[in-house]
């Protein structure tokens, strides 16, 4: 078993690590997106080698779904074109302070993150235009994972939020 960090695509989960995330636009993805009944919209650049599962408990029951499918990107790369998202804030699993963020009319996630590093969100990408291509990379919260969803990613996943990964 190989066991490495990946410190730059999970910084903003892990509070006592605060790695600055390159910005690489060679690399980025215009993306947009939308929520279920059109009033949030949204426009990202979205880096393909940042996108994850997180299997926590919380994203579970937001999503009513066995796990959530996300980009994790600088806040300055996203830009909302439509209404407003309304704003939700609960402790996470990690004892951290989260936010999410969304339409207040049909109620699709459409971004969250850390209240306290606001400048890196998770945006949640159900909703965009792109998604057939923005695979996931890795998977976080896999100590949470429902039996049979975990390795749908098919890369290194993080059992707790300590950032280790085990492949």
């Amino acid at each position: 078993m190989t066991v490495r960090r990946i410190a730059d695509a999970l910084a903003y989960l892990i509070p006592r690590h605060h790695s600055v995330v390159k910005y690489r636009e060679e690399i980025m993805i215009d993306a947009n997106g939308t929520c279920l009944c059109g009033a949030v919209t949204w426009e990202a650049k979205i880096d393909p080698e940042k996108i994850a599962i997180c299997h926590c408990t919380q994203c579970q029951v937001n999503g009513s779904s066995a796990f959530q499918w996300a980009a994790i990107i600088n806040m300055r790369d996203l830009s909302l074109t439509g209404s407003s998202p309304k704003r939700f804030v609960k402790t996470a699993e990690s004892g951290n302070q989260r936010e999410i963020n969304f339409c207040e009319n049909c109620g699709t996630t459409i971004f969250g993150g850390n209240v306290e590093n606001d400048e890196t969100v998770t945006l949640r990408l159900g909703g965009c235009a792109q998604r057939d291509v923005l695979a996931p990379k890795f998977e976080i919260w896999c100590d949470s994972a429902q039996s049979w969803s975990r390795g749908v990613s098919g890369g290194p996943k993080v059992e707790k939020q300590d950032g280790i990964v085990t492949e």
